[in-house]
């Protein structure tokens, strides 16, 4: 356990301080929107989902419905019942808290690293560590833009930062490209038929579609 938990701190270091940093900016965020800290922790533990709590952020001031609010976060967090249902197979022998909570705590940057690992209990800690950071890192921002004032303009586009960078770890680490040349295309086609409100769950449709389709290519490599 003790090896397990050495190299998933080791690994995760990147993670954990990039969401510390990016936990903080939402949390300047929500406390410039009039929220405080009880909030960031909060929306921490129960959605944990950067950009879900980017944009709710914003609906929290907007007035959204709960219709609005919910079909918005379908549609931002889609991606995360591919990461699930990739993960079916490799938490099949795991049972009760543990797996609900892994299943949970799939995030983008926590996937990135449990996906390469068969070691329960380093994902375990992978996940545990990454959630704590990230709402350590809400919670802290939400405190200091209570006592230091802060521009908040361009602060949502670190998340999509992070992202960028994951995708290029992401492709210089693999030898198969087909999932995210299929993910590109098909996004980028999206967005030019339905227009950037409603391109991402057609996006994902096709993008379920054709990973099916070459599935056997893709597993093979």
């Amino acid at each position: 356990m003790r090896s397990s938990v050495a190299r998933a701190f080791r690994d995760t270091i990147p993670v954990m301080s990039g969401y510390v940093v990016l936990g903080i900016g939402f949390g300047i965020l929500l406390s410039a929107k009039g929220y405080g800290a009880l909030w960031a922790f909060a929306m921490g533990i129960v959605i944990y989902s950067g950009t879900m709590q980017f944009v709710a952020a914003e609906m929290f001031t907007g007035g959204a419905s709960i219709g609005a609010a919910s079909l918005t976060s379908l549609m931002v967090s889609a991606r995360h019942l591919f990461y699930g249902i990739s993960m079916v197979e490799r938490y099949k022998d795991i049972h009760g808290l543990k797996k609900a909570y892994l299943i949970y705590a799939l995030t983008d940057e926590t996937y990135s690293l449990v996906c390469r690992s068969d070691d329960e209990e380093y994902c375990f800690w992978v996940s545990l560590m990454d959630h704590c950071c990230w709402v350590f890192g809400s919670v802290t921002g939400a405190l200091l833009g209570r006592v230091l004032p802060f521009d908040t303009r361009g602060i949502d586009f670190a998340l999509t930062a992070l992202f960028v960078s994951i995708c290029v770890e992401q492709w210089q680490a693999s030898e198969e490209h087909t999932p995210a040349v299929i993910g590109l295309l098909a996004s980028v086609i999206c967005l030019l038929v339905f227009g950037a409100e409603n391109f991402l769950i057609p996006s994902m449709i096709i993008i379920t579609v054709m990973l099916f389709a070459f599935r056997r290519r893709i597993e093979n490599v």
